[in-house]
């Protein structure tokens, strides 16, 4: 008890005397820590760009949902073709029906490892409700669409199956049509005007926030101005552009009247939700064949899976992130060798000051011990310092530039015990250097 007293008591008075010395050279303390500060708030400012980045992606995987591909139709332009390659191409598209729902129910039946598929109907409409009016996308959907993109009700109920067997004239509002079409009463149960049909109000969907940009790279619509209704809803009541009437053969006798872009397609858009990530790779290829195999070797329709383009997209970034990271920790390194060069220009310095303790009976691990200690102090201090000035430069970051940032409590750790291990390994060389100096040399140094 005696022994760890005394050892205790030895300890307080090293670590004071290290203290008053890096107190008495405020000047060269704050010059050797700044190497130790900047490195710390660069890793901390960069991890936090990471996370950031990280935190996006999941973000961006929420709206696309997990595992997806989304099937679109090619528009068939209305054009005149001269060579060979093009009128054979041209005979193949239009023995095409498009795409339709029996292309989802095939890839449904024939793929097992497709989890769900939500086939998409869209047209602008004027959507009015007393003396409010205004513009959104009305899409006819299945059920599964609301599980694709992992959409939920703030109120009411989804679609049921006699919903969707007898195309009933009910729909689901997004969040924003609800606040501009219903300001000051529950739209459950109301009557809303979607083009030239009546729609009973049945649900609203959850606030989901995004912004234009994803809403242009991932290929979605703004949910929350959107009106859905069952799919047969908007096929029977409103139009089935694979279904052939006199109208549209009068058009397609008559070249003038027909439009630029010739849309025979019954869908708009269709998701195929994949069970496992490792299956997408197959999944696309089986399912590519089986369209083109639909549809007479026709190429009418584009593939994309937006997961694969994030995750490319996200691997991209974490290369800049590890680059950039790795950057940083040599600050670090650098700080730590600054530590280094003072130090054993301070133990120069210091030589009659380390001769004196030695005389009156300090051993060499006491001199040792202060100072390590005055280079822990310092790297500790860099380190507290750095990480306040990291937060404060991630803060800084999301505010005036459009990079995400979040700061981690392992960021946090990590770089404060990395910057007080660089500080005890740089600072032992300066401190053998100074406890091997000879008492009575040093004591003559002059």
């Amino acid at each position: 008890m005696i022994f760890n007293q005394k050892t205790l008591t030895k300890y307080k008075l090293n670590i004071k005397i290290a203290f008053d010395a890096v107190l008495s050279n405020k000047v060269r303390t704050i010059l050797t820590g700044l190497g130790i500060i900047f490195g710390v708030a660069a890793v901390i400012a960069m991890l936090a760009i990471g996370n950031g980045a990280k935190k996006e992606l999941l973000d961006q995987m929420k709206l696309v949902g997990v595992n997806n591909i989304i099937i679109t139709p090619k528009i068939e332009k209305n054009k005149q073709k001269s060579n060979s390659d093009d009128k054979k191409e041209d005979n193949e598209n239009n023995l095409s029906a498009g795409l339709t729902l029996k292309d989802a129910e095939a890839i449904k039946r024939i793929i097992p490892s497709v989890k769900q598929v939500s086939p998409e109907v869209t047209s602008e409409q004027q959507i009015v409700f007393k003396k409010n009016s205004i513009s959104g996308n009305f899409t006819g959907i299945t059920n599964s669409f609301f599980d694709v993109y992992n959409l939920e009700l703030s109120e009411g109920k989804f679609f049921n199956n006699t919903h969707y067997q007898k195309g009933e004239q009910v729909c689901i509002i997004g969040y924003n049509v609800a606040i501009k079409l219903f300001p000051t009463e529950n739209p459950i149960g109301k009557q809303i005007k979607c083009g030239g049909l009546w729609l009973k109000v049945i649900g609203v969907l959850k606030n989901r926030l995004m912004d234009d940009d994803q809403m242009t790279n991932l290929q979605i619509d703004n949910f929350n101005l959107n009106i859905y209704a069952p799919i047969q809803t908007a096929l029977l009541r409103y139009n089935d552009r694979s279904v052939i009437n006199s109208s549209k053969l009068k058009k397609s006798y008559n070249e003038d009247e027909m439009p630029t872009d010739m849309n025979s397609n019954q869908l708009d858009k269709l998701i195929v939700q994949i069970d496992e990530s490792e299956n997408i790779s197959t999944s696309l290829n089986i399912i590519q064949r089986l369209l083109k195999r639909r549809h007479i070797n026709a190429e009418d329709f584009i593939i994309t899976v937006p997961e694969l383009l994030l995750k490319q997209e996200q691997k991209t970034r974490n290369i800049f992130n590890i680059v950039l990271a790795a950057i940083a920790s040599i600050s670090l390194i650098v700080g730590g060798i600054g530590i280094m060069n003072i130090m054993l220009a301070s133990v120069l310095e210091r030589i009659k000051e380390i001769g004196l303790r030695r005389a009156i009976g300090a051993r060499q691990e006491d001199v040792v011990l202060q100072f390590i200690a005055e280079a822990t102090i310092i790297s500790v201090s860099g380190g507290i310092i750095g990480i306040i000035l990291g937060i404060t430069l991630a803060i800084l970051i999301s505010q005036f530039t459009e990079i995400t940032t979040i700061v981690s409590a392992f960021s946090i750790f990590v770089s404060f015990f990395v910057s007080v291990g660089v500080g005890i390994l740089f600072g032992y060389m300066p401190a053998k250097k100074a406890a091997l100096q000879d008492p009575v040399t040093s004591l003559r140094h002059e």
